[in-house]
């Protein structure tokens, strides 16, 4: 009696072991990462909601830096997360010719995907670093471009710069463009913080100008003014989901539901969910429920 139960139990096991799909193929928990700042906390937090509501298990893991964030990517620690595709080029894959937005997104899908990276639809948020300054003293010292700038700059004017350590080391950041722009901050005229405390810094007149992003709710709040990158030196900066394809390969409904929220972005939207939080101190998890709700995506 014993052995008879013994060997159904082992015929049992041996079916369900031969008809059990891999375990690759089974759906498991998705990863979400995000950098340190608002607009990519605010990201993984609608990727993480939108995710719940269509039935994933989701864990997220935010407050990275670029580099950290990508890596563990490459690494298999992280599944998805939304990048820009000039940081991803000039960043990680040393990619530093100028091509229009369109190429741009097509070079980077081609150079990330031997390392197993998949670039979903690009939403129509372009987020690219910019320069400010307050509109006052803009206007008072006659610079509304960075090449106005370089001119006062070069005449001997003292001006603060506040500048995340990203920008400040990037192969397409702060030494290039002075370059380009031919002037040079001295090095007692940088201040390196984080992104969101340049805006800060900016308004309480800590320092002359500031590094911030283009799709930041501060810049109009605060009346700054973005100067005019004149030469063109800054390149586009689509935001995207970039998702691992062994991921994409274990879960077949993922990618059409990130390429949906994708096309309910663009930059005055993002412009004003970033304003929501930073501004109005709502929390990243009500602005993200409201904007899927009012998207239809919830």
């Amino acid at each position: 009696m014993k052995n008879s139960f013994l060997r159904k139990l082992c015929a049992l096991l041996f079916v369900l072991t031969t008809l059990a799909p891999p375990v690759s193929a089974w759906s498991k928990t998705v990863v979400i990462g995000g950098k340190n700042f608002t607009e990519q906390q605010l990201m993984a937090e609608l990727t993480a909601q939108l995710l719940e509501a269509k039935g994933f298990s989701v864990d997220k893991k935010v407050g990275m830096g670029s580099m950290v964030l990508r890596q563990a990517q490459e690494n298999g620690q992280i599944d998805v997360y939304w990048e820009y595709v000039g940081t991803a080029l000039n960043n990680y894959d040393k990619f530093t010719d100028k091509l229009s937005a369109q190429d741009m997104y097509r070079k980077v899908s081609e150079l990330d995907a031997p390392k197993g990276l998949v670039w979903l639809a690009p939403s129509k948020v372009d987020n690219v670093y910019a320069f400010a300054m307050n509109q006052d003293e803009a206007k008072k010292l006659g610079i509304a471009s960075i090449s106005d700038l370089a001119k006062v700059v070069r005449g001997g004017q003292s001006m603060i710069f506040a500048c995340n350590s990203e920008f400040y080391g990037r192969a397409d950041g702060l030494r290039p463009l002075e370059k380009t722009y031919d002037f040079s901050f001295g090095p007692s005229e940088i201040m390196r913080m984080d992104s969101g405390l340049t805006y800060q810094a900016l308004k309480d007149r800590q320092v002359n100008v500031a590094l911030v992003f283009t799709t930041d709710g501060r810049i109009p709040a605060f009346n700054f003014v973005v100067l005019k990158d004149d030469k063109g030196f800054i390149q586009p900066n689509t935001l995207a989901p970039v998702v691992r394809k062994a991921t994409l390969d274990a879960n077949p409904t993922l990618a059409p539901t990130l390429n949906a929220l994708a096309a309910r972005l663009d930059t005055p939207t993002m412009i004003r969910l970033n304003a929501s939080v930073d501004l109005e101190k709502k929390s990243l998890q009500d602005v993200a429920r409201a904007f899927l709700q009012q998207s239809g995506l919830l």
